[in-house]
């Protein structure tokens, strides 16, 4: 059975390409199915492709879904589910040549599911409420949830709301504060904040980099993101970079220039590092949508509405950066701006 699960583990990672940051895309299961196949025939030995064709696609389709749903949709807490497989299938990654850039890229998202496991611990279990009704108190920086809205007098929460930001904010920032410099950064750093400056960005932003990748241009997403900035092809192209016959994406310079020019964009269209860093992860579309839909300015109006890995992703930068620069994501100034 644990062989079963890693095998579907290695096979989702490696040949899935699920809806991804700076995309809006559908999931194509049958894609998704014929792409890990592909990958499958092309890099397993025949012993596991043995294996695997004992392997119900059907059950193969779920897990995908399940993944792609924790992933993309705005339940925080359904991503502790995926630490187990995770966790399974890092060192099956690192073991291969052809896998490393996989596992780089899982390794640097583990905090996420760890993080979603630690914010369930803080969630107690349900209480009886008022007039028979039955809700579910979370400590949430010493507030309490009230019940969803339109819940029936009689009706029982089976589910807990999603953590506030503040919470997330106060647990990232524990998260991260014991961390080492990533032995890239002394080298990189130096050469990543002339060029984030040049490109009217603020040099604290290059430790988004770290968040993204730990600063190794190699890490590559099932998804198809590449390189420390974790650019998407479309993404690259339209800033410029050459992904044949050399892909940019893994040039520090190139790279970086990259990011930026799509951060200096960000920031202008939304004009909050907070929905910029969101929009980087998650996609302007969806950020844009989001705000629009809770008549709201401000990412704290939509923080809990965004996808799971987004919640995740702007306070761990913003902790990041604390911890590295000392400065507070929301007060960092346009180079060049009064």
């Amino acid at each position: 059975m644990k062989l079963r699960v890693m095998i579907l583990a290695m096979l989702l990672l490696a040949g899935c390409r699920w809806a991804s940051a700076q995309t809006n895309d559908a999931v194509d299961v049958n894609g998704l199915l014929n792409a890990a196949q592909a990958w499958a025939n092309d890099n397993l030995d025949d012993d596991v492709l043995k294996v695997l064709q004992g392997v119900d696609k059907e059950q193969v389709a779920d897990f995908m879904r399940h993944y792609q749903d924790y992933l993309k949709g705005d339940y925080v807490l359904d991503l502790a589910q995926l630490k187990s497989a995770a966790t399974t299938v890092l060192p099956l990654l690192e073991a291969h040549e052809e896998t490393k850039a996989y596992a780089g890229w899982l390794r640097s998202r583990l905090d996420y599911f760890e993080a979603a496991q630690e914010l369930q611990e803080l969630t107690v279990p349900a209480v009886p409420g008022t007039n028979g009704v039955v809700t579910n108190v979370v400590v949430n920086a010493g507030e309490t949830n009230p019940p969803p809205p339109n819940v029936a007098s009689n009706a029982v929460s089976t589910m807990p709301p999603n953590p506030s930001f503040k919470t997330e904010q106060a647990m990232w920032v524990k998260r991260v504060a014991p961390r080492a410099l990533p032995k890239a950064a002394a080298e990189v750093v130096p050469q990543l904040k002339p060029i984030f400056v040049s490109e009217q960005v603020p040099a604290e932003l290059v430790w988004l980099a770290e968040v993204e990748s730990e600063f190794n241009p190699s890490v590559e997403s099932p998804a198809g993101a590449l390189g420390m900035f974790q650019l998407m092809p479309a993404t690259a192209k339209a800033y410029g970079l050459s992904l044949w016959p050399f892909d940019e994406r893994k040039q520090t310079e190139p790279a970086a220039h990259a990011a930026a020019k799509l951060l200096h964009k960000l920031y202008g269209q939304f004009g909050d590092w907070r929905l910029a860093v969101a929009a980087y992860n998650c996609g302007e579309g969806r950020v844009a949508k989001t705000l629009a839909h809770y008549g709201t300015k401000s990412y704290e109006g939509i923080a809990t509405h965004l996808p799971a890995e987004t919640q995740m992703y702007v306070p761990k930068v913003e902790a990041t950066v604390a911890l590295r620069e000392g400065v507070d994501l929301q007060k960092l100034k346009v180079p060049g701006a009064l």
